[in-house]
């Protein structure tokens, strides 16, 4: 398929929407179950500790696999498994609607997250392939930001619309239409992806990889409700501790390593995947603990929260198009600077203004991570990407993924736990000002591992 330059950009959307509906899926099902948890816990009679797996296992099994995702997108081609994600995950929402118990929904909901790891390697894969030249590659990678700006934005008001009026059920039968369309959409109009059969899969270290990822991410989540010192906490630790231990020796030793060495060695892709991390870690931080901070300080309804919070997630959609444009005219590095440093500054003003600031000042610093985080998005997933070798695009937007999916998690798991140390509100702003020194650690990383020179 012909790489889309200037003059045929409005003919290549086809292959893009595709694609990004793909996306759209995953990201909407992060956020869109967590308002419909307390009338599944109703209608299931679900304990809350189900509760919590519904809504997490989701994000365990999405994190774990997605390294195995890109893997396969490499051997058996990126089409291929991005098909095969979207047709899992799309059975899965329709075992989710169906679901009589509390434990068939949570296995439907890691088997959802399973196909979520399958696509999403090769969606940016796909991107790749579909546009080979950095301007219009840089543009597409801008869209697929902004729609998970979409997504996140939309979850909690679909979410919350649905449950009240039609049903929580719902919440999985929108993922229905999408996911036909998607495939239909994608066979049509993405050309086939090249495969490497030969390709060797080390399964023991991507089994280490699987039990290392879901191990942490499990006990990032089980801080906030348990504490540092909980046993689901210490549990995950140390197996997470032990699994990684067998990567690093199949890493070492192993000739066909999860990691590829030419991956490992490449300072501008694990540069990029570290910012990944750091980024999302200040971000999703920052809006669970604003979350909290208006619904349990300021005592505003959910609703009214989602409200509050609406300004940081609605301006995502802005950045990430307007970074892609503007990456045809300035160096990646240039772009990833701006954004980090202005996320930093956002967040050092709630720091700094701590319990004294207004609502209008909030917005400010809320606005500010918000545009930053996803102005970066868009260089940080160039240089990713652009650094990888052509046969590992997957592995590389994997190991991406991984580090921004695990930065998530821990970015929520470290504000909830200061806030159940601290208090409120004084450990909202203590965060604030943990995430804003985040972002300037991805600054200086910016400078010393993205290249300096436009493509």
């Amino acid at each position: 398929m012909g790489a889309p330059d200037q003059p045929s950009a409005r003919v290549a959307l086809a292959p893009l929407l595709a694609v990004c509906s793909g996306y759209f899926m995953v990201i909407l099902d992060v956020t869109i179950v967590n308002v419909a948890a307390p009338a599944i816990g109703r209608e299931l009679t679900a304990s809350l500790t189900s509760l919590q797996w519904i809504v997490d296992g989701y994000s365990v099994a999405f994190a774990g696999f997605l390294l195995l995702g890109g893997a396969l997108g490499d051997r058996w081609g990126h089409r291929r498994v991005f098909s095969l994600g979207v047709a899992l995950f799309t059975a899965a929402s329709l075992g989710c609607v169906v679901a009589g118990d509390a434990v068939t929904l949570t296995v439907f909901r890691l088997v959802e997250g399973c196909g979520a790891a399958l696509l999403v390697p090769s969606s940016l894969a796909l991107l790749q392939q579909v546009y080979p030249t950095p301007e219009a590659r840089a543009r597409a990678f801008g869209l697929w930001g902004a729609i998970a700006g979409v997504a996140a934005t939309a979850g909690p008001l679909v979410g919350g619309i649905l449950t009240s009026t039609v049903g929580w059920r719902w919440v999985f039968v929108i993922n229905l239409p999408v996911g036909v369309l998607c495939l239909a959409a994608t066979t049509a109009t993405v050309g086939r992806s090249p495969r490497d059969p030969e390709r060797v899969i080390d399964l023991l270290g991507q089994a280490a990889v699987v039990v290392t990822v879901a191990a942490l991410v499990a006990a990032l989540n089980e801080v906030g409700r348990q504490g540092i010192r909980g046993p689901a906490v210490i549990a995950g630790v140390l197996v997470a501790g032990a699994a990684a231990g067998v990567l690093v020796l199949r890493e070492r030793y192993g000739s066909h390593p999860p990691l590829p060495r030419s991956l490992l060695g490449s300072r501008p892709l694990v540069g990029g995947t570290a910012i990944g991390l750091l980024f999302n870690f200040g971000f999703y931080g920052m809006i669970f603990a604003a979350s909290v901070y208006f619904q349990q300080h300021e005592g505003l309804s959910a609703a009214l929260a989602g409200l509050a919070l609406l300004p940081a997630v609605a301006v995502t959609m802005v950045a990430s198009v307007l970074s892609g444009r503007l990456s045809a005219r300035f160096p990646h590095r240039r772009l990833m600077l701006v954004g980090l440093l202005t996320a930093c500054l956002g967040l050092t003003v709630w720091a700094v203004v701590g319990e004294a600031a207004s609502y209008a000042v909030l917005v400010i610093a809320m606005v500010a991570c918000g545009f930053g985080t996803s102005f970066t998005l868009t260089g940080a997933t160039s240089t990713v990407m652009g650094a990888a070798p052509a046969d590992y695009g997957g592995t590389a937007s994997a190991t991406l993924n991984t580090a921004r999916q695990t930065g998530s998690a821990a970015g929520v798991a470290i504000a909830g736990s200061l806030v159940a140390t601290v208090g409120l509100p004084a450990g909202v702003p203590t965060f604030m000002a943990i995430g804003a020194a985040g972002y300037l650690l991805a600054a200086v990383l910016t400078l010393v591992c993205v290249p300096g020179l436009r493509r």
